[in-house]
């Protein structure tokens, strides 16, 4: 019985070539897009799960509150006092692990000289918590003496060679040597860390590196990504109901009333392990994570194009049923069964399915390096290998399958093989039918995803281009240089006209603003403290002209002022939040930041430090006289017309005061680029989502009107005998599908209004949605459909009429 089903579904599929090639491309384009953002999800969704502990893992986080309990702050990372503290309050957990972000650093053996990244101080027990392959040493004592180090076989092998690293020195910001005490395999891609060397913590107990003292006491650096190792299935409310009490209880300052409680002011929190990647944007993540709300935009967007793959082969297949009348026909007198009828298109449609399968994991395979080429999303078919994985993509042609051809099986399986015999068979009833409810469909998500897509590509510009309130263009920054070199340094490089200007400051823009000491304005001699967040950078003099900030009023930090030291320079947000009425009325007004009381000597304009997914915020910027050591970046203005000539007096003057340690760069303009990564892949993605939808959707129309207007041919016939015109019987051809696309406009274009609305909302600045990019879109559509339709009726309307009529 299936072997007949088989064989007449394959002589099915070759007698209507034309529609099958339809259906089998379609459904191959909607099921290689499904298969494209599977691999996406699977990878989402994997994150971290190779860690055996991973389910009882959670991270702790710190947050900041204003007096009025709104968190301005939230950190992924504590300060280092909470872990062991933790561990000793509260006997449930298991163990408390600690990493310690190192930054840059300058790494040298023998010869060989290298600035990385990627190194962390770890506690010993770190693999225990961690799944990680060790090739050589011991994870469990690799890390417990202090000065050793363990790291990835791609380092040992950069810095080594083919040499035994165990127990060799490699030496570290020219400070200490650190014994190699174990090389072990990197992070996979699915990790939300990947660390490329680890340090043993015990090193930092040293006073030269970080000093016990502060370990225990320094609430200050909340930089040390803590993780608490609990018991299966624990319920960790338990612990977190406790965290304003084990607050209050430790965190005591000398001066403080017996009442005050510094849980009013922060707050710890737990994190899940495995909800980090998709789940957590902190202030201060290890890495960039993902986010679930794309996974869910992505899954969706393959559904409706699965979707409108589908309706293709309903549509198509009630549109050709004509055809196949007289053989349900002949197959109902001679006994066929209506279950067996149907039994007969469902399996033509599961082959078909399967088929176009197949050709969808072909075209994957060979796309992915392609997607990964532009996304950098490092996405591997491979990861569709798991048996889970593995058998739902085997099921899901079966399943598509039966969606697809369940329609058209009861469809043609009711008609009455009396009438079919006689020639009386009418497809459809009425003025709406089920196919031009599909045509609506498919017509609506594709409108959906061009408004989507313009949208997205215009927030995309807006923030490329946007006016930053300084110039970002040919500027360039570089690492700290000591303070006892950094005057000759400047006055070195800025000898060469290529050079414009230079300046130190702590942060830079692009990077986030997390520094707040806390501000009291003067009213007389009494001091108010201001309860909203000001955020601070330390500059030197040449900061506000190397950026090319404008001054809203008052002056720049200057030589000739020694003062300067304990005066401050705020911006525009910061005077209204301090209850200064202008920044005219700022300048001269006593405050104090951080306990140290000075001036206002200027205001500057406010400016986008940070990303425009954040608001400005209220910024103060300091230049204290005991700084010097705090200024870890350095910008550089350069001739943007001789940028080569720039950098190579750069370099040689670097190499002149820092031998060292080697020479690196990031032009600021590529920094704010990376910011927008995220949406950059997003517009990619969208863009290609869409085209396919809008292929499909137009496929399937093209085979849809094909077979309607071969159905027409007597009437274009009569129709031109009497007279109409080819541009009268292309309308007339035309019209209904054309309509189909407006009703689908009118359906789309409020849900797309809905959605992007909502997807604006993640951004501080963001463009308004336009009426005429739902105009637009509406347009697009029409156009798009009327060409595709066009071609058949230009061609049906150019028809000899005599041809057609002659049977008559």
């Amino acid at each position: 019985m299936i072997k007949n089903y088989l064989r007449s579904a394959f002589r099915n599929i070759a007698r209507h070539k034309f529609i099958s090639f339809i259906n089998i491309f379609g459904l191959t384009i909607g099921l290689t897009c499904c298969l494209l953002i599977l691999t996406y999800i699977v990878k989402e969704l994997s994150y971290d799960k190779f860690n055996h502990n991973a389910s009882n893992i959670y991270r702790v986080s710190r947050s900041f509150n204003t007096g009025d309990g709104i968190v301005n702050l939230h950190l992924g990372a504590v300060a280092p006092p909470f872990g062991p503290l933790l561990k000793n309050e509260f006997p449930d957990i298991k163990m408390v692990t600690r990493l310690f972000p190192n930054g840059d650093v300058v790494l040298r053996y023998k010869e060989k000289l290298f600035t990385e990244m990627g190194s962390y101080f770890a506690d010993e027990n770190f693999f225990k918590f961690f799944d990680l392959k060790t090739v050589a040493g011991d994870p469990k004592t690799g890390l417990s003496e202090p000065y050793t180090v363990m790291m990835t076989e791609e380092m040992a092998h950069k810095y080594f060679g083919n040499e035994d690293p165990i127990n060799k020195e490699i030496r570290l910001d020219n400070t200490a040597n650190f014994k190699v005490t174990g090389i072990f395999k990197p992070f996979p891609t699915n990790s939300q860390m990947h660390p490329q060397m680890l340090l043993s913590f015990s090193t930092l107990n040293d006073d030269k590196v970080y000093g016990r003292n502060a370990l225990q006491t320094n609430w200050g650096n909340n930089s040390f990504f803590t993780y608490l190792l609990m018991p299966d299935h624990y319920n960790m409310d338990h612990i977190v109901s406790q965290f304003p009490a084990f607050i209050d209880k430790y965190m005591r300052f000398p001066g403080q009333p017996a009442n005050f409680r510094q849980s009013k002011f922060t707050q710890l929190h737990i994190q899940k392990f495995l909800d980090i990647h998709l789940h957590s944007h902190l202030d201060d993540e290890v890495e960039q994570n993902g986010d679930i709300t794309r996974v869910y935009i992505f899954s969706a967007i393959a559904l409706f194009i699965l979707l409108i793959a589908c309706i293709n082969y309903m549509n198509l297949s009630t549109a050709r049923s004509t055809l196949r009348a007289k053989e349900i026909g002949i197959r109902k007198v001679i006994g066929a069964q209506q279950k067996e009828i149907i039994t007969q298109f469902l399996s033509e449609s599961v082959l078909v399915t399967y088929f176009s399968l197949v050709l969808a994991l072909i075209i994957t395979w060979a796309l992915l390096p392609l997607i990964n080429s532009f996304s950098e999303l490092g996405l591997s078919i491979n990861s569709l290998y798991q048996p889970i994985i593995l058998a739902l993509v085997l099921l899901l042609p079966l399943v598509i399958g039966l969606i697809s051809g369940i329609y058209p099986a009861i469809f043609m399986s009711s008609f009455k093989p009396i009438k079919v015999l006689k020639g009386i068979l009418k497809v459809g009833s009425g003025n709406i039918s089920f196919r031009k409810v599909l045509v609506v469909v498919q017509f609506s998500i594709s409108i959906i995803l061009i408004v989507a897509t313009t949208i997205v590509f215009q927030q995309l510009r807006y923030i490329q281009t946007k006016s930053l309130g300084f110039n970002k263009d040919h500027l360039l920054t570089i690492g700290g240089i000591p303070a006892n070199q950094f005057e000759v340094f400047k006055a070195d490089v800025l000898r060469n006209p290529v050079i414009k200007d230079i300046a130190r400051s702590s942060r830079i823009p692009s990077g986030r603003l997390l520094d707040d000491q806390g501000a009291s304005v003067f009213d007389g001699d009494k001091s108010i403290p201001v309860k909203a967040d000001i955020k601070s950078i330390n500059t030197d003099y040449g900061f506000i002209p190397t950026y090319g900030i404008k001054m809203a009023a008052g002056r720049n930090f200057s030589r000739d002022f020694a003062t300067d030291s304990n005066n401050y320079i705020i911006n525009t947000s910061a005077v209204r939040v301090l209850g200064w009425k202008t920044p005219e009325n700022a300048i001269g007004r006593d405050m104090s930041y951080g306990g140290v009381k000075g001036k206002v000597i200027g205001v500057v304009n406010d400016f986008h430090f940070e990303s425009l997914h954040q608001n400005i915020v209220p910024l103060l910027m300091e230049m204290p006289s005991f700084a010097n050591n705090n200024y870890s970046r350095v910008s550089v203005k350069i001739d943007g017309n001789n940028t080569n000539s720039a950098l190579a007096v750069l370099q040689e003057t670097w190499k002149k005061y820092q031998p060292e340690t080697p020479f690196r760069y990031t032009f600021l303009d590529e920094r704010f680029q990376r910011l927008y990564n995220s949406e950059q892949q997003q517009s990619h993605l969208f863009t290609i989502f869409s085209c396919l939808a809008i292929f499909i959707a137009c496929l399937g129309l093209f085979g849809l009107s094909a077979f309607t207007i071969s159905q027409r041919v007597k009437e274009i016939g009569v129709r031109k005998v009497l007279g109409a015109s080819i541009p009268q019987i292309v309308t007339e051809l035309s019209k209904d599908f054309l309509k189909l696309v407006i009703v689908a406009s009118v359906i789309a274009l409020p849900i797309a209004w809905y959605a992007m609305s909502k997807w604006l909302l993640d951004f501080a600045f963001r463009v308004s949605i336009q009426w005429w990019v739902f105009v637009m879109a509406g347009v697009i559509a029409l156009i798009i459909a009327f060409a595709t339709i066009s071609y058949q009726s230009i061609k049906a309307a150019m028809a000899n009429p005599v041809k057609s009529l002659r049977s008559e």
